[in-house]
């Protein structure tokens, strides 16, 4: 005889738990939602910005001098690197002026103030890179964890409602323990997507982050060499 393979309604399983693991199917379906939103989000930012980024670069790249360049090429705080080159610039002259104000002739205070810039700005931009990845970790370690409890708690749920009986069967108790695993199941749909998702973006978020140190530094040596 061919064995028949039984089929899950996982809307009838879900319908047998009780409150509690309902609620934690519940909650991990939104979690779920929320940790696919960030992902593709993320995703579609981190590559607008890297466009943005290299767009800039190459506009740069056709300037001859970077510190006479006008103001409207450090109107662009958005893009990462206008940001640190907006910021670098300003805190250029700004040693500047006040070294002339103050009749010092140090080539170094300029350029220094400039590097101090350049990596506040360099932090504040890892940090965007890096915004919403808390949540996917979080996601990642936490959600199994939830499926778990939701499963240790029906079959609690099951065996208790089992004890009182005065006959207990395997057709009595399946439907509980069922209705319990569900959660795991939940659980690992929510873990294991996100786990793949958030290894590729902080991996993708690595990389632009090493990118926009290099440019950091050649945009250093650069207006240490224009400013000779």
């Amino acid at each position: 005889m061919i064995p028949v393979l039984a089929t899950v309604n996982v809307i009838q399983v879900f319908l047998r738990c009780d409150p509690v693991g309902q609620v934690i199917t519940v909650g991990l379906g939104v979690i779920s939602l929320m940790a696919w939103t960030v992902m593709i989000g993320k995703h579609f930012e981190l590559k607008r910005l890297r466009t943005l980024n290299h767009l800039f670069e190459m506009k740069l790249r056709d300037e001859r001098s970077l510190l006479d360049l006008p103001e409207t090429f450090r109107n662009h705080r958005a893009i990462p690197y206008a940001d640190l080159f907006a910021d670098a610039i300003e805190g250029y002259w700004r040693a500047k002026a006040v070294g002339k104000e103050r009749g010092e002739q140090n080539i170094r205070a300029p350029l220094e103030h400039a590097e101090n810039a350049l990596q506040r700005a360099l932090a504040r931009q890892t940090l965007r890179y890096e915004s919403s990845m808390i949540f996917l970790a979080s996601v990642v370690s936490g959600a199994p964890f939830l499926g778990l409890l939701g499963t240790v708690w029906g079959v609690m749920t099951a065996f208790s409602a089992v004890s009182v009986q005065q006959t207990a069967s395997i057709q009595t108790l399946a439907p509980g323990v069922s209705a319990a695993l569900l959660t795991t199941i939940s659980g690992l749909i929510v873990a294991i997507p996100s786990v793949f998702g958030y290894n590729f973006l902080f991996a993708k978020s690595k990389q632009l982050v090493t990118e926009l140190e290099n440019y950091a530094s050649s945009l250093a040596d650069r207006i240490e060499l224009e400013s000779k």
